[in-house]
């Protein structure tokens, strides 16, 4: 017998911050819409676009880090599993909701880089906020004989910053040991 698949990749922008909640059981579950944009052009040479919005469900340890990492405008690559729910609304109608079950999220955008963002009342794109506070930067810690760590008898002033508990605020990475994953 062989075996289904129910794979999607796709990259765009996301529509908005994520939103990340706990369940009764204490898992993480993240929530976020991503925007991809299709452009082609027809026979007489005119020039068209389309954007298909997605809905991501990223569950645990994966659906922590994109909370953590990803803003509004991010760019980012998402791999996972189409899932279909029915649920009834207000009215009394039955309605049915496609979501992406991510299991994968590569990051694309650099760190000052958020190229378009989406207007996610529709499929419109308006450019990024120019007056948005670029990051912190850390300070440098001296590495000599310490392997790459602050000797305990530094001052504080050498050391880098503890990161803040602040929810989707993105902090600077200077190592691959800052990266949690």
């Amino acid at each position: 017998m062989a075996k289904d698949l129910n794979k999607v990749q796709f990259t765009g922008h996301l529509g908005g911050d994520p939103e990340m909640r706990y369940t009764a059981q204490g898992s993480a579950v993240t929530n976020f819409r991503v925007a991809s944009n299709r452009s082609w052009k027809d026979r007489d040479g005119g020039a068209h676009e389309d954007t298909e919005w997605f809905r991501v469900v990223a569950w645990d340890k994966l659906g922590e880090i994109c909370n953590q990492y990803l803003t509004k405008g991010s760019r980012v690559y998402i791999e996972g599993r189409l899932q279909t729910r029915k649920y009834t609304d207000r009215d009394g109608q039955e309605r049915y909701v496609t979501d992406v079950i991510a299991q994968d999220m590569i990051m694309l955008s650099t760190r000052g880089d958020r190229g378009q963002v989406p207007d996610t009342e529709g499929d419109n794109f308006e450019a990024p906020e120019e007056d948005a506070p670029a990051p912190a930067r850390r300070a440098p810690v001296a590495a000599a004989n310490s392997g790459g760590r602050a000797p305990a008898s530094a001052p504080a002033a050498a050391r880098p910053p503890a990161r803040s508990p602040a929810r989707n605020q993105p902090q600077p990475i200077e190592s691959d040991d800052d990266i949690p994953f």
